[in-house]
């Protein structure tokens, strides 16, 4: 289960379970990413990419680029076509093989790796190495190359929450990023109405971010009445880490 975290300030981050993530590693051969038509499914790639995709996508499939993250939002059914991600920095390429079906199938969002052994995590944050209609994919390590370990300045729950208030705050191009945490999608109601149930507070989600087993979750926090709430941590509602 993922653990949480929680900052008490202007705007509240606190934890959520974040849904499974699909790993997909990125070894020169085009990836094959299914979409559901009605439901968008989101790529973190972790690199400013553009999107270059035919013609024949056109009133199908909405694309949007933002930070790293890739949108794709099927409007109608079609078969395999080919996506272009080209990095902006350096001109190299990631091709995705996007397809959109009729259905109900709920698709996990996909993370892009680049380098060490891939495996998905399940819902209860166990490792699952099974592979399913070839979108899963596993490798051996490679003998040959050492993955690399990203090193944090302190602990994850610290980074995260720095992180995710620098992002609020600072200007972007001061935000240093760190790898490993990337944007969950909001599966929040637009009000949180049960998170801190002693006092009539009006919660609205912002934005979220993961990294590892943690999550944290931006809200903004507003009293809609006149008289002073002193906010006290101890009475939220759910489990954090503190």
């Amino acid at each position: 289960m993922k653990k949480s975290v929680s900052l008490l300030s202007v705007l509240w981050f606190f934890c959520t379970c974040a849904g499974a993530v699909e790993l997909m590693k990125w070894e020169r051969i085009p990836l094959q990413i299914p979409l559901t038509v009605g439901q968008e499914r989101i790529i973190f790639v972790d690199k400013n990419v553009r999107v270059g995709f035919p013609a024949s996508l056109n009133g199908k499939l909405r694309i949007q680029s933002n930070s790293g993250t890739v949108y794709l939002d099927a409007r109608a059914a079609f078969p395999a076509t080919r996506l272009v991600l080209k990095n902006v920095e350096n001109g190299e390429m990631i091709l995705l093989d996007v397809s959109a079906g009729d259905g109900k199938i709920v698709r996990e969002p996909v993370q892009l790796v680049y380098q060490g052994t891939v495996s998905t995590a399940s819902s209860a944050g166990q490792p699952d190495d099974s592979a399913s209609g070839g979108t899963r994919q596993t490798r051996e390590p490679d003998k040959a190359a050492k993955p690399k370990v990203a090193v944090l300045n302190g602990p994850v729950p610290v980074v995260l929450t720095r992180y995710a208030a620098q992002t609020l705050y600072a200007p972007l191009r001061t935000v240093e990023p760190v790898a490993g945490i990337h944007a969950l999608p909001l599966r929040l109601p637009a009000r949180l109405t049960a998170l801190y149930p002693a006092a009539p507070l009006e919660m609205t989600p912002l934005a979220a971010w993961a990294l590892g087993e943690y999550s944290v979750v931006a809200l903004k926090v507003r009293n809609p009445r006149s008289q002073k709430i002193v906010l006290d941590p101890r009475v939220l509602s759910g489990q954090f880490i503190s």
